[in-house]
């Protein structure tokens, strides 16, 4: 096409695109072969059941015996505290610590099961979900155990992490992106 400016015609030149820049920069990404894909999808799968059993055993057992030392928290950081305030280091790490572990698995094997959960947004709204339905569940039906927020907040970084250390690299190695043209 050509520009005009007072009468006279000047060829335009090619402006350069920058999704066309960025994608010359970079190497264009190819997932695994198909049966690796799908060996890699079938592990992510089992593994993400044998966390389900384990996250069921860890949160849903009765605990009759603290029965009385359980409440519920609504209030985000006030357990958070609580546990900073004990006396012993050792006791708030292993709580703090391990509620953050607890979502590590998520983050990285719920973009590989299923992915159109991919993307940092979706992962973190997914495990915040199925971490309220832990709590819930905890609070109304398991004796000793309490609906606590600042339980589903460290779950929920503790998947952050696990998406951006791991699960992020292996979601894009199993499951192709779709180019442009064809998701238009």
């Amino acid at each position: 096409m050509a520009r005009v400016a007072s009468g006279l015609r000047f060829p335009s030149r090619p402006r350069p695109d920058k999704a066309r820049t960025k994608d010359a920069e970079q190497p264009e990404r190819r997932p695994l072969p198909l049966p690796l894909r799908l060996l890699a999808t079938l592990c992510a799968f089992v593994f993400m059941v044998a966390f389900a059993v384990v996250l069921a055993r860890l949160t849903l057992n009765p605990s009759p015996a603290s029965e009385a030392l359980t409440h519920t928290n609504l209030r985000p950081g006030d357990s958070l505290r609580a546990y900073l305030d004990q006396p012993a280091l050792r006791d708030a790490v292993k709580q703090v610590g391990g509620n953050i572990l607890l979502g590590v698995p998520f983050g990285v094997l719920v973009p590989v099961v299923a992915p159109r959960t991919r993307g940092l947004l979706k992962v973190l709204l997914l495990t915040a979900v199925v971490m309220l339905l832990v709590e819930f569940a905890q609070g109304a039906l398991v004796t000793g155990r309490a609906f606590d927020v600042d339980d589903v907040i460290l779950n929920t970084s503790g998947a952050l992490l696990g998406y951006l250390l791991l699960g992020r690299r292996m979601s894009r190695a199993v499951h192709a992106r779709k180019g442009r043209k064809a998701r238009a």
